[in-house]
């Protein structure tokens, strides 16, 4: 099947995009169909290899990707397409396994959803994703006692300075490859050094609060954070567990 790329006669000039990549032709039609009811321009794929191409000649806004593909499946489609893209993924599968929502999240999707999933559910967390990449440039509200840092200034502990305007992060002189949220979650971390912030405030400040994902996303980012910003991930000085709470930042 070839990739889909026509819109409702309703569709604004300025909607989303979103590429739905499923072998399973009935589900893909009805999700198509229900996407352009709500104004989006929909492109379809049926295999890994055709989402990808369809990913990188059309750059979607979002990407909802099966799991269960034939030849290329949906974990290596995603882990391909964060090595070149921030596009955001919700990622959907038949099996209701938690090692494949940890695996879907440490790769770096967005979102996952579990099938048979109700359509109102689907689009709440659509359109909360696309919601979340439009403010994606925003800098994430900071809580008590944060507002006196300034803003326009780095942010040093140690050898690890964050920079919030440049949106970079140095350690010991070097630049650190962080991918956007990753970024947001350090940069909120250190602007409240010393505060026990709990899994759901980091959700709600860097997430967003209409955020529908799993809450272990949180945890997935931070372990990714300490591979990239700890001297020994295994044992951390400063992106520090509250047990049973959450994360707070020392330094």
């Amino acid at each position: 099947m070839s990739h889909t790329a026509e819109a409702s006669l309703t569709t604004p000039t300025d909607t989303a995009t979103i590429l739905v990549v499923d072998d399973e032709m009935p589900f893909l039609e009805s999700l198509r169909f229900s996407l352009e009811r709500q104004g989006y321009r929909v492109l379809t794929a049926t295999d890994g290899q055709m989402g990808l191409r369809v990913a990188r000649a059309e750059k979607p806004d979002l990407i909802i990707l099966d799991v269960m593909l034939p030849g290329m499946d949906g974990f290596k489609v995603c882990r391909e397409l964060r090595r070149e893209s921030d596009v955001p993924v919700i990622m959907l599968t038949a099996r209701d396994d938690e090692t494949d929502k940890v695996v879907g999240l440490e790769l770096g999707a967005d979102d996952y959803v579990t099938k048979p999933f109700g359509l109102r559910e689907l689009l709440a967390r659509v359109r909360a994703v696309l919601r979340r990449r439009e403010a994606g440039d925003a800098e994430p509200a900071p809580v008590a006692n944060s507002a006196t840092i300034p803003r326009t200034e780095g942010l040093p502990s140690g050898n690890l300075t964050v920079l919030p305007q440049e949106r970079r992060v140095m350690l010991n002189g070097t630049e650190v490859p962080l991918r956007p949220r990753e970024f947001d979650l350090l940069t909120y971390l250190v602007r409240n050094r010393g505060i026990a912030l709990s899994r759901q405030q980091l959700l709600d400040n860097v997430w967003g609060v209409d955020y529908y994902g799993d809450p272990r996303t949180v945890d997935v980012h931070m372990r990714q954070l300490r591979e990239k910003v700890e001297e020994d991930p295994a044992n951390p000085t400063r992106l520090v567990t509250v047990r049973g709470y959450g994360y707070r930042f020392e330094g």
